[in-house]
């Protein structure tokens, strides 16, 4: 019950899936994003960032510290190539 906690609320990621990518071989934030797609909402890791890295240090035995942070990106959302054009040359 205590790993099936939504840690990641904007991609439903769970406890369990966090530490399963852990055992799977991810030691920072970064790989657990890749392999569960925590920290790929629309906060990109605001809210679950620190649990995320919290959970690393107790399942590997690291020091919070010792834990790499996201590589936060900024979002991207497509746009149409009119919004280029130049208003004044219409």
């Amino acid at each position: 019950m205590k790993n099936d906690v939504i840690i990641c609320r904007c991609q439903e990621v769970t406890e369990q899936e966090i530490i399963d990518a852990i055992r799977d071989g991810a030691s920072t934030v970064d790989g657990v994003k890749r392999r569960t797609r925590a920290c790929m909402g629309l906060c990109q890791g605001k809210t679950c960032e620190r649990l995320i890295e919290r959970i690393i240090a107790r399942e590997t035995g690291k020091n919070p510290a010792e834990i790499l942070p996201n590589n936060a990106r900024m979002p991207a959302r497509p746009i149409t190539v009119g919004l280029f054009r130049d208003k004044e040359g219409e």
